[in-house]
C-alpha cells in the first residue's frame, strides 16, 4: 500500500501498491477506508491494571510475577496464550517461543483455529504438511473454478475482482458456486448448487465415485504419486447419484451437470473457505475435495488444485511459526522427538513442549473448570468470536488472571481483563504477513505508536525477560526475529519440510525493509520463491507420495427437531471485518449494512407471520440444559430480512455485532462447543434454533451528535443497535417504555442540550434538541418500524441554519426529494438503490453502464455483485430463467 504522510505525522492519502502481485493496486472498500478507520479515537493508550492506568514496568511485572507463581504452584499447563491472525509473523514467533520453549507448555492457540485448522489438518493428512499447492494466478488460468462455502465477493473482494476480470477475458471459463445460500458470489456463477448444509462430504465422495464409474481417473498420476486410492474408492462406491442427490437435497440433473463438468474439464481449481472448514467434519470435507483432485491429477500444475482461502490477514504466518497448539514452529511436530530436538537446540531453550496443548474450545473449557488459571489474549475478541458465549464469559470471570493485549480501549473481552496492554495497530506495526498463496509480504510501520502502545513482539519479550528468561528474547527489531525464524526453517531440513526460507536467512536490516513479496519455499533451488507446489509430484509425507484419505459423511452435531426446526448459518457482510472494532468506527463502512439481521426464506416468514424488520428472538436447545446459561443474557434478538436466496428451513445472521454495540445481537451464544475431532475447529455454520416473534409498543431511531454509553442504552431500551453516521451516531431501538419517559430521561442525561422541540401525533413522536443553536439530537418514535435516510439527518445534524420548513419536515419525517435514494449500495460513491433502479429503468443495462453514469462499482468493485442482482431484478423486459429450469432445458435439448 502506498501512503502519504504530512508534517504532523498523519496519513493524508493512500492507494494500493500497483506492483504487489496479490492485488496489483486494487483495494476492497475496507482497505480504501483505512484513513477513516485509523484514527486514535477508541484506542487503548496506556497499560491498565484493574481498570486503573498503570506504568509499563508495573503492568509487565504483574503479568510476569503472576505467571511465574502459577507455573511454580500448578505447572506450566496452568497458563495459556490465545493469539490471533491479526498478529504479524514476528509477534507470533516470539509468543510461540516463550510458551513452548521456555514455559514448556504447548498451551498457545489462535483464533485461526476458528477459520483454518480443518484446512490445515486436511493438507497435513494428504500432503504431509500444511502446504497450500496453488497460487492466485491459478484462479485466473483455470477452466473451471469451483467455489465451495465461500462468499468471496464479500469476504475476498480483491481476489474476486481478479476472478471477475479473468472470466470477462475468457468467457469459456466456468464458475460453479456450492453454498446453501445464493450469495453475491453466485452472480458470477454459471451454476449454483444450493446443497443442504453439512453435506459436502457426500457431494465430493459422490463425485469421486462418478469419476471412477466413468473411467476418467488419472491412473498414471495415481500410480506414480499417490497411495491409498483403493480403500477410498471402495468407501465412496455406495454414493450413487440418487443417494448423493437425496443427501444434498438437490436434483439429480443439477448433480450430474456438475459431475460432468468436473470430469470433462482439464484445469480445475476448487477453492473453499469457512463453509467447509467451520464444521464438525471440516477436515473430512477438505480431504474429500483433495481426493478428487489427486484422483484426476488436477494438482501441481497451472490452473489446478484444491485451494483453501484464508480467513485472516496472517492466519498462514501464524501457522508457519507454530501458533497452533498441536504443532511446533516451522511446520515441525510436537510428537516427533527429532523435531523437538531441532527446535530446542536451535532456540537453546531450557525446555520444549512434548505434548499437544489445548485447542481453542478445550482451552476455554479448561479455563472454565479451573485447570488453566491465567490466559493472555492477544489481538482477538473471543467473547464475540468463540462459540458458547456465556460459557466463555463464565470462564473469563472465574480466571485468576486475564491479560489482554489490544489496540482498542473497549470490546467485549476487555471487559474481563485484569490487565490490559496497549498494542500498536495498522500503520504502526512492523513485520511480515503470509497470505493464502504462501506469499510473504513486508508490512512496514508508517507512523509512531499511538499513546504508550508497543509492538506485540516487544511486549512479549518484556514479559519473558521479567519472568527470568534473560536470553532468547533480546531482539532489538523485527528484522532480528525474522532472521531467527528463517534460520529455523532451514535447521535439519534438507528438503524434508516445504517451509524453507533459507534464502532469506542472511538479510541485512536494509534488505529486510526492502523485502519484496515472495512465495515459499524460498531456498537455493528457488531463490525467487515458488508459485505452486507439487509440480514434480513430490510430497512431504514419509513415502514422498500424496495420501488418499477415507472420508465419512457425518451429520452436524446440532440437528434440528420439532422444537428447534431452523438451521442457523453465519458469515460476514460486505463492508465489515470480524468484530467491528475498527471497521465499525466509520459511517463509510456501516452505511451498506448498518445493523444485524436474520435472513429468512419468504415461505418461512409467511408461516411465522413475519415481515421485514419484525424482531425475532433466537434460542437453542443448550440454553435449557447448561448450567452456565442465563436465558436473558444469552438472548439473541434480530430484525428479519426476508430473502429468497435462503433455503427454506434455514436462516442466516452476520457475525460482527456484539455487546459493545447492540443489546442482543451476538450469535455465538447459539453455537455449542461441537468441533471437529481432528482439527478442533468449532461448528460455526450449523446451529439448531427456534424463532419467536417479539413485539414492543414503540420502535424508533435516535440520531445524536455524541456517543451514548451502551450501559445507559440498556436502561432505556429493551432492544438497540448503535451505528456511526457521518455527523454523529444512530441508535435503532425498540421498547415498551413510554415515549414521554424516554424524552425525560434523555433530557436528564443531556443537560447541556438547551432547547427541546417535540411533535406528537397519532403514529409518530418526533423530538429534536439544540445545543447553543446547533441541531444535536433527532429522534423518531412510532408504534411500528420506521426507516429514515441517514443522509437526510446528516444534512441537519450539527447545523446552525435549520429553516422552519426543514424543521417542519423533520418533525413530520418528510425528507426533501434529494434524500430519497434508498438503501446505500455503493459505499465508495454513496449511491443508493433507488438511484440505481431509476438508472436501470431508463436504459443502463450493464454494470459497466451503471458505473459510467453513476460511478458505482468503479472504485473498489465490492458492490458489483449487488449491481448485477439489481440489473436482473429491474431491467425492463428481462426474463429470468432459474437454474433448475435451465438444466431441464439442457437435458431436453
Amino acid at each position: 500500500m502506498d501512503v502519504q504522510i504530512n508534517a504532523d505525522k498523519k496519513l493524508t492519502d493512500l492507494k494500493g501498491s500497483s506492483d504487489h502481485p496479490a492485488n496489483f493496486g486494487s483495494l476492497c472498500v475496507k482497505g480504501s477506508k483505512l484513513l477513516e478507520t485509523n484514527s486514535a479515537s477508541g484506542r487503548l493508550l496506556s497499560p491498565m491494571v484493574d481498570g486503573e492506568k498503570a506504568s509499563w514496568d508495573d503492568a509487565i511485572t504483574q503479568v510476569a510475577t503472576k505467571f511465574k507463581q502459577l507455573i511454580a504452584e500448578h505447572g506450566p499447563d496452568s497458563v495459556a496464550f490465545y493469539v490471533s491472525g491479526q498478529l504479524l509473523t514476528e509477534d507470533y514467533y516470539v509468543a510461540n517461543k516463550l510458551m513452548k520453549g521456555y514455559i514448556g507448555s504447548a498451551n498457545i492457540d489462535t483464533n485461526s483455529r476458528l477459520c483454518m485448522s480443518s484446512a490445515v489438518a486436511a493438507y497435513k493428512r494428504a500432503f504431509g504438511a500444511d502446504a497450500v499447492p496453488c497460487c492466485y494466478e491459478d484462479l485466473e488460468q483455470t477452466e473451471l473454478l469451483i467455489l465451495v462455502g465461500s462468499n468471496a465477493a464479500w469476504t475476498h473482494p480483491v481476489l474476486f475482482q481478479r476472478i471477475e476480470r479473468a472470466k470477462k477475458l475468457n468467457p469459456d471459463m466456468q464458475v460453479v458456486t456450492i453454498d446453501p445460500r445464493k450469495t453475491a458470489t453466485s452472480e458470477l456463477a454459471d451454476m449454483h448448487l444450493a446443497i443442504k448444509p453439512g453435506s459436502d462430504v457426500a457431494l465430493f465422495n459422490g463425485l469421486l465415485a462418478y469419476l471412477a464409474a466413468q473411467d476418467v481417473l488419472d491412473i498414471n498420476y495415481i500410480s506414480a504419486y499417490t497411495q491409498g486410492v483403493a480403500q477410498v474408492l471402495n468407501n465412496c462406491a455406495p454414493w450413487t447419484i440418487t443417494k448423493v442427490a437425496q443427501q444434498c437435497d438437490i436434483s439429480e440433473l443439477e448433480l450430474l451437470s456438475f459431475y460432468r463438468l468436473f470430469s470433462q474439464t482439464d484445469k480445475v481449481v476448487t477453492a473453499y473457505s469457512m463453509g467447509v472448514n467451520q464444521s464438525t467434519s471440516g477436515t473430512d470435507k477438505a480431504n474429500s475435495i483433495i481426493n478428487c483432485h489427486l484422483a484426476t491429477g488436477k494438482i501441481g500444475r497451472e490452473g489446478c488444485g484444491p485451494f483453501s482461502l484464508t480467513g485472516q490477514p496472517n492466519a498462514m504466518g501464524g501457522r508457519e511459526v507454530g501458533g497452533l497448539a498441536n504443532m511446533l514452529a516451522c511446520h515441525m511436530d510436537i510428537h516427533n522427538a527429532e523435531h523437538r530436538k531441532t527446535v530446542q537446540t536451535y532456540w537453546q531453550s531450557p525446555t520444549i513442549a512434548t505434548e499437544h496443548g489445548l485447542k481453542a474450545v478445550d482451552l476455554f473449557e479448561n479455563i472454565h473448570n479451573g485447570k488453566v488459571k491465567a490466559v493472555w489474549i492477544m489481538a482477538t475478541n473471543p467473547m464475540v468470536s468463540m462459540p458458547n458465549r456465556q460459557k466463555i464469559a463464565e470462564a473469563l470471570k472465574k480466571c485468576e488472571l486475564v491479560v489482554v493485549s489490544d489496540c482498542v480501549a473497549k470490546n467485549d473481552t476487555l471487559d474481563y481483563a485484569h490487565i490490559a496492554l496497549p498494542a500498536t495497530g495498522w500503520s504502526e506495526k512492523d513485520g511480515t504477513v503470509t497470505n493464502s498463496e504462501r506469499r510473504i509480504s513486508r508490512q512496514r510501520g508508517l507512523l509512531p505508536a499511538t499513546g504508550e502502545a508497543k509492538h506485540d513482539w516487544n511486549i512479549i519479550c518484556d514479559v519473558a525477560k521479567a519472568m527470568g528468561f534473560t536470553s532468547g528474547f533480546n531482539f532489538a527489531s523485527p528484522s532480528e526475529i525474522f532472521a531467527e525464524y528463517t534460520g529455523l526453517t532451514q535447521a535439519d531440513n534438507n528438503g524434508s519440510r516445504g517451509l524453507d526460507l533459507s534464502a532469506l536467512c542472511d538479510l541485512t536490516e536494509t534488505q529486510y525493509n526492502r523485502l519484496k513479496p515472495v512465495q515459499w519455499p524460498v531456498n537455493k533451488s528457488a531463490p525467487y520463491g515458488t508459485k505452486r507446489l507439487f509440480s514434480d509430484g513430490k510430497f512431504y509425507t514419509q513415502s514422498g507420495k500424496a495420501q488418499f484419505v477415507v472420508t465419512e459423511f457425518t451429520a452436524p452435531q446440532q440437528l434440528t427437531n420439532n422444537d428447534y426446526p431452523f438451521v442457523l448459518n453465519s458469515g460476514r457482510v460486505r463492508d465489515q471485518w470480524h468484530t467491528m472494532t475498527r471497521t465499525g468506527k466509520t459511517s463509510e463502512l456501516t452505511s451498506h449494512v448498518n445493523r444485524p439481521y436474520l435472513a429468512v426464506h419468504p415461505k418461512d416468514a409467511a408461516n411465522l407471520t413475519l415481515k421485514n424488520d419484525d424482531l425475532v428472538s433466537l434460542s437453542a436447545a443448550h440454553f435449557n440444559n447448561a448450567a452456565h446459561f442465563n436465558a436473558e443474557k444469552s438472548q439473541v434478538l434480530l430484525p428479519v430480512a426476508i430473502d429468497n436466496n435462503q433455503r427454506q428451513g434455514e436462516v442466516f445472521a452476520p457475525i460482527h455485532w456484539s455487546a459493545s454495540n447492540a443489546s442482543s445481537a451476538n450469535i455465538t451464544a447459539l453455537y455449542t462447543d461441537a468441533n471437529d475431532k481432528i482439527s478442533g475447529q468449532p461448528e460455526l455454520k450449523h446451529a439448531a434454533v427456534k424463532l419467536q416473534k417479539v413485539t414492543y409498543q414503540h420502535y424508533g431511531q435516535l440520531f445524536i451528535q455524541q456517543a451514548l454509553n451502551v450501559e445507559l442504552l440498556r436502561k432505556y431500551f429493551e432492544y438497540f443497535v448503535t451505528s456511526p453516521v457521518e455527523k454523529g451516531h444512530l441508535v435503532f431501538f425498540a421498547t415498551d417504555q413510554d415515549p414521554v419517559n424516554i424524552k425525560r430521561n434523555l433530557q436528564l442525561q443531556l443537560p447541556l442540550y438547551d432547547e427541546w422541540i417535540n411533535a406528537t401525533g397519532t403514529d409518530l413522536n418526533s423530538t429534536c434538541a439544540m445545543r447553543q443553536g446547533v441541531m444535536s439530537l433527532i429522534m423518531f418514535i412510532s408504534p411500528s418500524n420506521i426507516e429514515v435516510d441517514p443522509s437526510w439527518i446528516n444534512s441537519l445534524l450539527n447545523s446552525e441554519n435549520v429553516t422552519s420548513e426543514q424543521l417542519h419536515g423533520l418533525l413530520n419525517m418528510q425528507p426533501d426529494e434529494q434524500f430519497k435514494q434508498g438503501k446505500l449500495v455503493c459505499s465508495c460513491f454513496k449511491v443508493g438503490e433507488n438511484t440505481i433502479i431509476d438508472a436501470i429503468k431508463t436504459g443502463c443495462d450493464s454494470v459497466d453502464s451503471l458505473g459510467k453514469q453513476l460511478k458505482c462499482g468503479t472504485n473498489c468493485g465490492s458492490c458489483k455483485s449487488e449491481l448485477s442482482q439489481m440489473l436482473k431484478q429491474y431491467k425492463p423486459n428481462n426474463i429470468v430463467i432459474e437454474q433448475d429450469q435451465l438444466i431441464a432445458l439442457e437435458a431436453v435439448s
